[in-house]
């Protein structure tokens, strides 16, 4: 385990206390391609950890009651998470940081900010489909910030495919190697239970009425399990012999180095397996640790403290109308009401009103230590991406803007409700829900509305209804990519009716050009111009599945 490096700090608890709590702390990330499973298994950890009683997750998404990860109105009615939240809750004698992040590859850049507030990251992969184009690409987005990845073998109760080829599939496209923990007893479909490698144990699941209570199961020993299993347990006990031949056995220093990834098989509609992904999390995943800041340097967690936003969501509490900074706390003891500073202005707020999240639902937060997420509640100067600190200054990388796709001039539909109209816009712009461009031509009545996939569109329109009271017309522009450039650049291209350039809300002028071949003649034509390509570099824009 990473030893969390030291400091002294200058106001808050003494350093062995924060220490503590800080080795205490697991954070990280569910995340997967679409479909996979994601938000019945935060449900059925919750379950398994007796945070919740009754998981929601009854009979898959066709029939689930709301969960507690998926509470806006448009996730319940389709099944899909559009967005991340929070849940923090405890387990043996850890605090667990859970964050449920959107599974359609539209909301990729959510994810990313995620990933950008966690420790570490648990991969699902289900077992019919074995690893898919968003896999893949959160695969990539993990080894670059260096974030340790458990894989979770899901839907192992239907059929699918076979376990030795899934780790070969790990192995060649990753670049990780797969060292299972545990490894199934019976085909895909045929799930009776798993040989927990570590004891050699047999153990066996017994279902409940709709996976909606947790699972129980039995350690049976290996003679018992070799009598009443079978050939299925031949089977298993030979691939796991084979597994410890080919040097697949887990080992702590090569997971946190990124060398390999822990192998988990569960089927989390049915709540099997989840006990182990969550004794797994404590036993192996990172504790907070120091954080490189934007400079290069650490911050130790026992410095003063510190945070990033990561993401802002309003909407949550209908009656109030409030919004939420979720913050990552980096380093020292935030303490409700203390006051910190501001990195991007410099200027000192007041923290009144901070909260634990659990989902939707929220309890005040006193205290919170390294690797917990607070939310600060009408924190109106924050924005994502943005640093706050006590004592010692400090700010943290910023956050990349994905470069749009897809593009729509927006209008109010009720022209009497402008203002109400010019408020939401505002404030999905604030919270990174969609990109706002505008131009002297098309004024504030009608800005241009950039995304990465079209199904954020689809977002904006249902939160301009039911949170902001102003229904929206939409009309699609032929725009196919965007590059950044400057003011000398943007005299030019406006000549040119193919190309429109607009000014995205943080100042960054913006070239949108119908095709490709639009872009390549203006390039052609122009190579004085600058138009430097938006791309993050880190999870790109890929086709929903």
């Amino acid at each position: 385990m990473t030893q969390p490096t030291t400091g002294v700090p200058t106001t808050g608890a003494p350093t062995t206390a924060l220490v503590a709590e800080a080795r205490r702390r697991r954070t990280f990330a569910v995340i997967s391609h679409p479909d996979a499973g994601k938000s019945t298994l935060t449900e059925a950890l919750l379950l398994h950890a007796h945070a919740i009683t009754t998981a929601g997750a009854t009979h898959g998404k066709a029939g689930r009651r709301g969960t507690v990860s998926d509470w806006m109105a448009m996730e319940q009615a389709r099944g899909i998470s559009v967005t991340s939240a929070a849940i923090q809750f405890e387990y043996r004698d850890s605090v667990i940081n859970l964050v449920d992040t959107p599974g359609h590859a539209d909301f990729s850049e959510d994810t990313y900010r995620v990933l950008s507030a966690v420790d570490a990251a648990v991969m699902l992969v289900d077992a019919s489909k074995g690893l898919e184009v968003q896999t893949m690409k959160l695969f990539d987005v993990c080894r670059q910030r260096n974030l340790p990845v458990i894989t979770v073998i899901n839907k192992w109760d239907r059929p699918g495919l076979d376990a030795l080829a899934l780790m070969d599939e790990i192995r060649t496209r990753t670049g990780l190697l797969p060292t299972p923990l545990t490894w199934p007893v019976g085909i895909a479909g045929d799930f009776r239970g798993v040989i927990d490698r570590s004891t050699e144990e047999f153990i066996r699941f017994t279902r409940t009425a709709g996976g909606a209570t947790a699972a129980d199961s039995d350690r049976v020993p290996f003679d018992v399990a070799a009598a009443e299993e079978g050939e299925a347990w031949v089977t298993a006990t030979e691939e796991s012999e084979l597994l410890g031949e080919e040097d697949q056995d887990h080992d702590e220093a090569r997971f946190l180095a990124n060398q390999t990834t822990p192998v988990l098989f569960a089927a989390a509609v049915l709540n099997f397996g989840v006990q182990h992904i969550l004794d797994t999390l404590v036993d192996f995943a990172p504790a907070a640790e120091a954080r490189v800041d934007a400079a290069g340097g650490h911050r130790p967690v026992a410095s003063p403290f510190s945070g990033f936003v990561f993401k802002v969501q309003s909407g949550m509490n209908a009656s109030h109308r409030d919004y939420v900074a979720f913050v990552r706390v980096c380093s020292g003891q935030f303490r409700r009401g203390m006051i910190v500073t501001h990195a991007a202005t410099g200027r000192p707020f007041a923290t009144k009103y901070a909260q634990h999240l659990f989902g939707r639902e929220r309890e005040v937060a006193d205290e919170a230590w390294p690797g917990d997420i607070v939310g600060l509640v009408n924190a109106s100067a924050l924005r994502v991406g943005d640093s706050i600190f006590e004592s010692e200054p400090v700010e943290f990388p910023p956050l990349p803007m994905f470069a749009p796709e897809h593009f729509r001039a927006v209008r109010s539909a009720d022209s009497s409700k402008h203002k109400q109209f010019r408020r939401g816009i505002d404030q999905l712009d604030h919270e990174g829900v969609i990109q706002v461009l505008r131009s002297d031509l098309r004024g504030d009545q009608a800005p241009v509305l950039g995304a990465v996939g079209p199904m954020q569109f689809e977002v904006v329109e249902e939160r301009m209804t039911h949170d902001f009271g102003a229904a929206i017309r939409s009309e699609a522009l032929p725009y196919q990519i965007a590059r950044r450039t400057n003011r000398e650049s943007a005299e030019i291209l406006g000549h040119d009716r193919q190309v429109e350039v607009l000014m995205r809300s943080d100042g960054t002028l913006l070239a949108l050009f119908s095709t490709p071949w639009r872009l390549r003649n203006t390039v052609r034509d122009h190579p004085e111009l600058m138009l430097e390509d938006l791309t993050a570099g880190a999870l790109e824009p890929t086709p929903a599945a």
